[in-house]
């Protein structure tokens, strides 16, 4: 049943007439126009409109995440629409394809028209790192010390207010922190988890030590390495250690935030879990994405300019690359796989918590 009083038409509605005559390539104030630089304007006004989509989804996350309590029927909806994010995120990774269509020498035909405007001046992108937690203090040393300086006042007074705003990272830490079940009754899950590792690291140590066909070298990296693995492992649950890890960058997630996370990843199958891990995976498959996309990108400018500078000053594919590395967020969530241990030496649960974390329904003697 049509709801609207006035007639609606497609081109109006799109504003068409205001996109379609958006793309005025910078070679033509110059002379002729360079043929790709159409393609180079669309790619990016395409990026920026995706751009503006995923912080529409983060914002209405955020939003929920700043209650006392999420509750289910929200999580449901969280993960629905981040699982929109991901899935334009891939879209715009295959996008950088459409750009790989310019040759190189088609690129320099206008580049150089375009200094010093760059990627670092996109605001939305910006915000959308913030958003999701990578804040200046995360940063690699290079964008430390230049973040700020190549936007203009209002670009740059908008952001510095920005980034004050809480991110998804922190109020997912803040939301793991509530979770109840580290400690329920009587039960204590950590001194079984103990329990739990400590006897399989040592069936790896007796493992390592009965195969003959290793030499002593490498059954010495070996046991090394399952010893660093039992320091790890005594880490997470030692408050003062786990603190020290997380000044030195090893950890950011606070140690209640890290633990909740691991014990949902553990029983993930239990009702209640089930839920939250599929939140918990889409945030590690939007890291994973944005990192995919930083690396594309990097090879893309490798691609084209080689080892020149970037048009906003840095050094181009060898900046990129560093931010592929090191701008990451979630990844305390990638390196929790260290913790994991198999299903058949998980603790069993007491049937009092099971029965909180899952669905019981009784039916009354007629």
């Amino acid at each position: 049943m049509q709801k609207n009083q006035q007639p609606c038409y497609y081109g109006d509605y799109l504003q068409l007439d205001k996109i379609l005559s958006a793309q005025e390539p910078e070679s033509t104030k110059y002379g002729n126009e360079a043929h790709d630089e159409t393609l180079f304007i669309i790619v990016h006004q395409a990026y920026e409109l995706w751009f503006k989509q995923i912080l529409h989804e983060i914002k209405s996350v955020l939003n929920d995440f700043s209650e006392q309590q999420v509750r289910d029927d929200k999580l449901i909806t969280v993960v629905h629409r981040l699982k929109r994010v991901i899935t334009i995120q891939q879209l715009l990774n295959q996008q950088i394809g459409v750009m790989e269509t310019m040759t190189p020498q088609d690129f320099l035909s206008f580049r150089d028209y375009l200094v010093p405007a760059s990627g670092f001046q996109s605001v939305q992108f910006k915000m959308l790192e913030m958003g999701l937690g990578l804040k200046s203090e995360y940063r690699i040393d290079f964008d430390k010390q230049s973040f700020y300086s190549r936007l203009n006042e209002n670009d740059r007074e908008f952001l510095l207010s920005f980034e004050k705003s809480p991110s998804l990272f922190e109020r997912v830490e803040q939301w793991l922190e509530r979770m109840p079940f580290l400690e329920f009754g009587e039960f204590n899950f950590w001194q079984m988890y103990q329990n739990a590792t400590t006897d399989m690291l040592k069936r790896d140590s007796e493992i390592v030590e009965s195969i003959e066909a290793i030499s002593d070298t490498d059954r010495e990296v070996q046991l090394k390495e399952i010893e660093a693995t039992r320091e790890k492992f005594a880490a997470l649950l030692d408050e003062q250690k786990y603190q020290k890890l997380k000044q030195e960058g090893v950890f950011r997630l606070s140690q209640r935030a890290m633990l909740s996370a691991l014990f949902i990843s553990l029983y993930r199958e239990e009702p209640a879990f089930n839920l939250p891990f599929q939140f918990l995976t889409c945030l590690t498959d939007i890291d994973e994405n944005l990192t995919i996309w930083r690396y594309k990108h990097a090879m893309m400018v490798q691609r084209m300019l080689g080892t020149k500078i970037g048009t906003g000053g840095s050094s181009g594919h060898d900046y990129l690359k560093r931010t592929t590395e090191k701008n990451r967020i979630f990844l305390d969530l990638f390196q929790m796989a260290t913790f994991l241990i198999g299903k058949d030496q998980l603790p069993e649960l007491p049937a009092t918590l099971k029965q909180s974390l899952g669905f019981y329904f009784t039916k009354e003697a007629e």
